[in-house]
């Protein structure tokens, strides 16, 4: 058959890809949609109300722009490496954390990229629902009531769900707008609002956590949350990048995504500072905007709502898909959609769901750090490379391959996590986590960092005490580590489970081509001195 007649993506309405690596002819996109993507999802209301936190935690707006310029920078930095990693698998990255991870062991990336989604999802849907029935509010307020909310956020969902069912093309589609009319909107905003925000705003007096920098420590991890949560979403998109796009293309995309959520981050601080209570932002912020912004300020908070939530349902739904290979990604967007509407509701009618985000966000750092800190160890010792075709193995009902290392688990990597989210655990110090050490540096939460350096030094040094075998390295060899030479041949892929290795087997002509593309080097390499393996 000519590749003439191969369907492509943009041919399709309802994208067909799950995790399994993207073809040739539907890596069409460039940098400039990948930026739109990243950028889109932070210039969101999610966005805004983060911002609000470091102001209800009891700083100035001065010591919060600090925290949220700090938490901004260094999370953007952390994050844009691992912006090439879907470029150079074709898959997303919890899939190909399985290089790292091993085939099996990656499934710790694909429960945390379900910890961020539900987190996101449940705050952009809360968030658009609540704004809407703040806008009814001001004209009917007979209609303002539960009933309304609860209407609300299931059309919300529902709209969010269409998305990301259709798929990737609709998500660009979508971000070609919301993000340019959540700039115009919010710059309106600083208009409507601008005489009236006081940048010497001293805060309320009361810190969250006793002092000034344990406080302002805390608003720097809240804000760096954000960045650090698209860790397990950046190849979802990268995906669809040809592999001859030079990388530092998309790791720039990256930061100049991250700092555009400034803005929102920014909004949400001087607003919060405007409100009389900065725990019910919405409601206030809608009370004290002039008439003319009313209507303005619906859109910013519902689309920028619908944003939000459609990248982190979009990016799930697609990741859960591997985790349970017998869904497909639209029936695991549909699973995961319920669960995240029934925390919804849950949140909005029987908890508190600000105080339940701040521990999910604070969870999802402790559990990222040291996730991140493997991934960017394995990519740099890895040069980078990745066979595309045995990070598949689990998902096509499959044994063996060059990442099936102890039954498909790397124990280096696993360490490694356990060791570094066991420190961040013990270490965390904010409002509703705190550990036994969170007195270590001072009552400063220094959880993440020494979860990521941690990590990362116990992967490397196991790299070293532990080789990993040649053949997941490239011709070139590892990079500041030693390998196997005495292991020359990945273990054979065998079927455990025919029907679903018959259903998700690549076709005889996508075969080829990722044979031709991504063939195991080290195979050729002469057998040299044993060393201690874990596998």
């Amino acid at each position: 058959m000519s590749d003439k007649n191969v369907p492509t993506e943009r041919s399709s309405v309802i994208e067909s890809y799950g995790v399994e690596p993207i073809p040739p002819e539907a890596r069409t996109s460039t940098p400039w949609d990948f930026w739109r993507i990243a950028t889109g999802s932070v210039l969101t209301t999610a966005t805004v109300l983060l911002g609000t936190l470091p102001i209800a935690l009891g700083l100035s707006l001065t010591a919060a722009a600090t925290a949220i310029v700090v938490g901004v920078s260094v999370g953007s930095l952390l994050l844009a490496p691992l912006a090439s990693i879907g470029q150079r698998s074709h898959t997303n990255n919890a899939v190909s954390s399985g290089a790292h991870f091993g085939v099996t062991g990656r499934v710790v990336g694909s429960v945390l990229s379900l910890l961020i989604a539900i987190t996101f999802f449940t705050l952009s849907v809360w968030v658009c629902g609540d704004a809407a029935v703040s806008a009814i509010g001001l004209f009917t307020p007979e209609f303002a009531s539960d009933f309304t909310a609860a209407i609300a956020y299931g059309l919300a969902a529902l709209v969010t769900f269409a998305i990301c069912i259709v798929g990737y093309r609709w998500l660009l589609a979508a971000n070609k707008f919301l993000a340019p009319a959540m700039l115009v909107l919010m710059a309106l905003g600083f208009v409507a609002l601008g005489g009236r925000i006081d940048v010497d705003y001293p805060g309320t007096g009361e810190y969250a956590l006793g002092g000034f920098w344990t406080t302002w420590s805390a608003a720097v991890l809240i804000v760096m949350a954000n960045p650090v949560s698209y860790g397990p979403f950046l190849g979802d998109w990268s995906r669809y990048v040809p592999q001859h796009v030079p990388a530092r293309h998309l790791r720039i995309a990256v930061v100049v995504a991250q700092i555009s959520s400034l803005i929102p981050f920014l909004f949400g601080a001087a607003t919060a500072a405007l409100v009389p209570d900065a725990a019910a932002y919405i409601a206030g912020l809608v009370d004290i905007s002039p008439a003319w912004y009313v209507a303005p300020l619906i859109v910013v908070l519902i689309g920028g709502s619908l944003g939000g939530s459609v990248s982190s349902l979009y990016g799930t739904g697609l990741d859960f898909s591997s985790v349970i290979p017998r869904l497909n990604r639209m029936q695991a967007t549909i699973a995961i959609g319920a669960v995240s509407i029934v925390l919804v509701f849950l949140g909005r009618f029987v908890f508190n769901l600000i105080d339940t985000i701040n521990a999910f966000t604070a969870l999802i750092l402790v559990l990222s750090a040291p996730w991140m800190s493997i991934l960017l160890v394995g990519y740099l010792t890895h040069r980078g490379h990745y066979l595309v075709e045995d990070l598949q193995v689990f998902n096509r009902g499959q044994e063996g391959g060059a990442y099936w290392f102890s039954r498909g688990y790397n124990i280096r990597s696993m360490v490694a996590w356990i060791s570094g989210a066991a420190v961040g655990l013990l270490t965390a110090n904010t409002a509703l986590i705190a550990g036994p050490l969170k007195d270590i540096a001072g009552g400063i939460d220094v959880s993440f960092f020494l979860s990521f350096l941690l990590s990362g030094a116990v992967y490397w040094i196991a790299l070293v005490l532990f080789p990993e075998p040649a053949y997941v390295f490239p011709d070139a060899g590892p990079r500041l580590a030693p390998c196997r030479r005495d292991a020359v041949t990945p273990p054979p892929i065998v079927i455990v489970d025919a029907e679903l290795a018959h259903r998700r087997q690549p076709s005889a002509r996508e075969q080829r081509e990722e044979a031709q593309q991504h063939q195991h080097p080290a195979q050729t390499r002469p057998a040299g001195p044993s060393a201690p393996s874990l596998d």
